[in-house]
């Protein structure tokens, strides 16, 4: 102020309108101010969603109390409603959110590691209440039906129970007791209700439908949802340096340790970007007989990948041969042979994925390549285990005389019980002794090798993911298995808390996927798709009547013929029209107009991000040549004094 009130009025004029108005700043001001009037008479919009400062954000406050005072009081009232209504609303909406479990815990948990760490739990416990909305169905469209109508043939004199010997063996394969019970396909016979459109087969279809419906509508959700949040803010912006430095750190931090380790985090992050600069320095470089070599040794390294993929199929299929030869043991030796088949799937599950990571190290990729190729390889290794394993059951089973589907059930209630117990021997059986031994010798050779365990994200979920995908696959033949599988999770949260807090240290390489969900849910949604098909495949192959509420005659696919009998003419005639190919052909036709018109409308959305990141870079030269035109102007002007 004090060298402007020297320069002359023509100076000052032409800076005013023909530097300064020209400012990006000065111009976004301006359109801030001429709106200032259409957001304040806008009473449904809270003042902290406004994009303004916090000085006009009371200006606007005054002015609407000024508003308030000069109308009349019918709009005023009105005015007032939609506030109330506004706030009821964000109240109802945080009870509810302070409702869902362990917000608290996940607030420490996110204080004290980040929020890499967070997103798992979070992912979990999402799990969890989808399962308890699967319980939520089955109970009241299968189980109570059914538990009804053995209450009723009980009443009228008709014995529904037979006696079996019971043993503690039975907990762990599903055998004696449990197999007559609730718990299994078998369980859920035809009675009361006996009508053409209302009895137990149809209810049992309509709430397996609604089960995978559900999930289908509930996954694809949030993917699409977390893909489009990704897409927004994905590596376009999240890749430059200034972004990392002044918005990367996370405010939730609480303890001092895991502050510096926040620093560590941001720190290992340049690194790796310095890194993958470096490493396409290095790939520009290659020669092409570096390259010839490069080719053959990843070309050697994915050979051995599936000779390794390979062995493990073989070595699934000997256990599920060998888990069939069970009788004439002891029933220890028995029950060994039973959990043979999900003992082979962890332990290979368990050993190929740090196997699959040493073997990228080797393939001369960047960083960040590493370590999706080995997250895709783990991928494909869980669900492809667990696909091969699910066929050569299948296949097993096709001669076997007892009931197919209770045998099937079983199968997937011995996998779920088994990850618990593998959950449950991992944490306390090698986490936490692992822990003790480096906390109480530490200077001893093999405490300085092994150190504290890593939690490791990535493989966190895939264990997530495949525990889900065995669910789905189980339903219809253990319509309890979403009950056993919450209360699995529900453990498995504790548990999981006890080794990241007590056994665990963060991992000292940064995932950059962990802050975001949508690779978690992908997963999750392949999980989904291979339990759908391998139900599809398994449903075809039981053409004849088995046991349940399928038995006899009646199948899936012509249990509600019946039902379709007895409907009015135009009701036949429509279901007849949706069912046809000319009804497909339009919806098909429909689907292709809806995603053509989405994809337009992403690509002028991804040219305008392009115009406006064009806007950004010339906005940001127009301010250096200001700056240069300002200093310029006030030498000349040093000069003249």
């Amino acid at each position: 102020e004090s060298w402007s009130s020297d320069l002359s009025s023509d100076s000052c004029e032409y800076y005013q309108t023909e530097i300064f108005g020209l400012l990006p700043s000065s111009q976004a001001h301006r359109r801030q101010d001429e709106s200032l009037d259409r957001v304040s008479w806008n009473p449904s919009i809270p003042l902290r969603d406004l994009p303004v400062c916090l000085q006009d954000k009371r200006d606007i406050r005054d002015r609407q109390h000024l508003q308030r005072c000069s109308i009349g009081s019918r709009d005023s009232w009105r005015r007032s409603q939609q506030i109330t209504r506004r706030r009821l609303k964000e109240h109802l909406g945080g009870a509810i959110s302070r409702l869902l479990p362990w917000s608290h815990t996940l607030h420490k948990i996110e204080g004290q590691f980040g929020v890499g760490v967070k997103s798992y739990f979070v992912f979990l416990r999402y799990l969890l209440c989808l399962n308890l909305l699967y319980c939520v169905i089955i109970t009241g469209t299968v189980l109570t039906p059914n538990l009804v109508s053995r209450q009723n043939l009980s009443a009228n004199g008709y014995s529904v129970s037979a006696h079996h010997d019971y043993s503690f063996k039975d907990i762990f394969v599903g055998s004696g007791l449990l197999e007559i019970s609730p718990l299994f396909h078998g369980f859920y016979t035809r009675g009361y209700p006996n009508f053409d459109c209302l009895n137990i087969p149809i209810l049992f279809l309509l709430g397996m439908i609604s089960v995978l419906f559900l999930s289908i509508i509930m996954v694809v959700r949030r993917t699409v949802v977390g893909y489009k949040h990704s897409w927004l803010t994905g590596n376009r912006f999240s890749s430059n340096l200034s972004y990392k430095v002044f918005c990367g750190w996370d405010f939730c931090i609480q303890n001092p340790q895991a502050a510096t380790l926040k620093q560590n985090f941001i720190r290992n992050e340049l690194k790796m970007d310095l890194e993958e600069q470096t490493f396409q320095q290095k790939v520009q470089q290659r020669s092409l007989k570096n390259w010839a070599e490069l080719i053959f040794l990843r070309v050697l390294l994915n050979f051995v990948v599936l000779v390794l993929l390979g062995s493990s199929f073989t070595l699934i299929y000997y256990a599920i041969q060998w888990s069939h030869n069970k009788d004439g043991h002891h029933w220890s030796v028995s029950l060994m042979l039973e959990y043979l088949p999900p003992i082979t799937m962890t332990a290979i599950n368990y050993t190929l994925p740090h196997v699959f990571s040493k073997i990228s190290e080797f393939e001369d990729y960047s960083l960040t390549i590493q370590l999706n190729l080995t997250l895709v390889r783990s991928i494909f290794l869980k669900l492809a285990s667990l696909g091969i394993y699910l066929f050569f059951f299948i296949t097993a089973i096709q001669t076997s005389p007892k009931c197919r589907e209770n045998e099937f059930g079983k199968e997937m209630y011995k996998l779920t019980i088994f990850n618990l117990l593998e959950c449950f021997f991992n944490a306390f059986f090698v986490a936490y002794p692992r822990t003790l031994l480096v906390e109480r010798f530490p200077s001893s050779k093999l405490a300085q090798l092994l150190g504290k365990k890593q939690f490791e994200i990535s493989f966190n979920v895939l264990d997530l993911v495949n525990s889900q995908t065995v669910t789905w696959v189980g339903v219809f033949y253990c319509p309890l298995l979403p009950a056993i599988s919450t209360m699995r999770l529900f453990f498995l949260f504790y548990v999981k808390k006890f080794t990241v807090v007590r056994c665990c240290v963060p991992a000292q390489r940064m995932f950059r996927t962990a802050s975001s969900s949508v690779l978690f849910h992908f997963m999750l949604l392949l999980g989904l798709f291979m339990a759908v098909v391998t139900l599809v495949v398994n449903i075809n192959s039981n053409d004849s009547g088995g046991c349940g509420p399928f038995e006899g005659n009646r199948t899936v696919f012509n249990v509600t013929s019946e039902c379709l009998k007895t409907l009015p003419d135009p009701v036949q005639n429509a279901i007849s029209y949706i069912s046809s190919e000319a009804f497909a052909f339009a919806l098909i036709l429909a689907e292709v107009v809806i995603l053509t018109s989405y994809v337009s409308r992403g690509r002028a959305n991804r040219k305008a991000i392009e115009r406006l990141k064009d806007m950004l870079v010339m906005c940001s030269s127009d301010k250096r040549f200001l700056v240069k035109q300002h200093s310029t102007f006030m030498r000349r002007q040093q000069r003249i004094r």
